[in-house]
């Protein structure tokens, strides 16, 4: 029963028994071990990425009311297999001029920016990489090395629209890292830990009860993180053609590509750990670790479901009006959200969990309440300061 409770520990143990039985170190063994352990997670993030390529496809075509691959393998199961072929002997070009080294180095690092983020998800109570008491600013300092991959990508192309689309895409994940990076203080507030595990274990009440507005923030930031609709100005294909990746080709594009749809995954996994319980559900982490895995790879997907529903509901917006959503409202809504929750969490300290929740989740609704009848009041005036300047305009032009 030990096995199923903790699998990596036992095969650990296994592994060691072998490699130091052949005259292998104990430190080289434990080295090898951790390299397979790492080469195991990564293989399995490649493999579930190949299947999230047929699952955006079948979603997006139940969207539009179409069918999505059906020809290759049954349900076209083998359509992403056989589109990873095509990339692969695809040829594999270099724009003139271009910064040879930055330009082949910027699809690996924004690969490699969405794997170690996985390097601190708890996927059960004993599977995780390695357990940060600083997880939550880990995940912000790690997404980092993703903007400076668009980045190099648009700079190093040595194209305008490419450059351009890199300029747009970096200056939304930069203004919405903050909003995101005050969300992420809320769970650690209730948990009084940075730490992922420490965050899931502290939710006996899914904190999304607590903080449903701070939730519905972090989601949005995520999106905007992402660059999906109704934030992916770096895709503007009436503008810039596909923005910073255009002059890729082959698996270099498919790097970029597998690293978007991997990336959303796992924003829908960090939504599951931060406010639905992680890997708990009912006890059922207890009974074995692969149910643990299996309830947070459930929810993980629920979150990369609702993203893609936004991305495919909702139309782009221009780039002035989302970085004005950003920094006239999202931004002074989060902080605003952080002294109320902090300020509350004080108050009721010490109260029953009934009372501690239901005043935790009053104040998130008073204060989105009150965010909506701003918003509601400014775009009224908005609306009538335009509709004023269309009226003396058409009585110019009649006058």
């Amino acid at each position: 029963m030990s096995f199923w409770n903790d699998p990596l520990k036992i095969a650990a143990d296994w592994l060691m028994g072998i490699f130091t039985g052949w005259g292998m170190p104990e430190i080289a063994a434990q080295i090898l071990i951790g390299f397979l352990g790492v080469f195991l997670l990564v293989a399995l993030l490649m493999v579930l990425d190949i299947f999230l390529v047929w699952v955006e496809r079948k979603v997006v075509a139940r969207f539009q009311d179409r069918l999505g691959p059906n020809r290759v393998g049954p349900w076209g199961l083998i359509q992403p297999f056989a589109d990873i072929i095509k990339l692969i002997i695809k040829e594999d070009t270099t724009p003139g001029g271009a910064d040879k080294v930055v330009y082949n180095i910027a699809p690996m690092l924004s690969m490699m920016s969405v794997l170690i983020l996985w390097a601190v998800v708890p996927l059960a109570p004993k599977i995780i990489g390695v357990d940060l008491n600083i997880g939550a600013l880990y995940i912000i300092a790690a997404g980092a090395i993703g903007t400076l991959a668009i980045i190099m990508a648009g700079w190093s192309s040595n194209n305008k629209f490419a450059l351009i689309g890199a300029f747009r895409q970096v200056a939304v994940m930069v203004s919405f890292e903050i909003p995101m990076l005050t969300m992420l203080l809320i769970p650690t507030i209730f948990a009084g830990s940075m730490g992922f595990n420490a965050i899931i274990e502290a939710q006996d009440i899914w904190y999304v009860f607590l903080a449903p507005l701070a939730a519905v923030i972090f989601l949005i930031a995520a999106i905007a993180e992402l660059g999906r609709a109704p934030f992916d100005m770096a895709e503007g294909e009436s503008e810039i053609v596909a923005g910073f990746n255009i002059e890729y080709s082959g698996m270099k594009f498919g790097m970029f590509y597998a690293g978007e749809l991997l990336h959303a995954f796992t924003f829908g996994g960090f939504m599951g750990i931060l406010f639905f319980g992680g890997y708990r559900f009912f006890g059922l982490e207890q009974v074995s670790a692969f149910l643990a895995v299996a309830v947070i790879v459930f929810k993980a997907f629920i979150g990369y479901w609702i993203i893609m529903w936004v991305k495919y509901t909702l139309m782009r917006i221009r780039i002035d009006h989302m970085l004005a959503f950003n920094w006239k409202f999202l931004t002074p809504l989060a902080f605003t959200l952080l002294m109320v929750t902090a300020l509350m969490n004080a108050l009721l300290a010490g109260t029953s969990p009934w009372i501690y929740t239901s005043g935790m989740f009053l104040s998130n609704v008073a204060l989105g309440w009150i965010a909506l009848e701003v918003a509601r009041r400014y775009s009224r005036r908005e609306r009538a300061r335009v509709e004023g300047v269309v009226t003396t305009s058409r009585s110019t032009l009649v006058g």
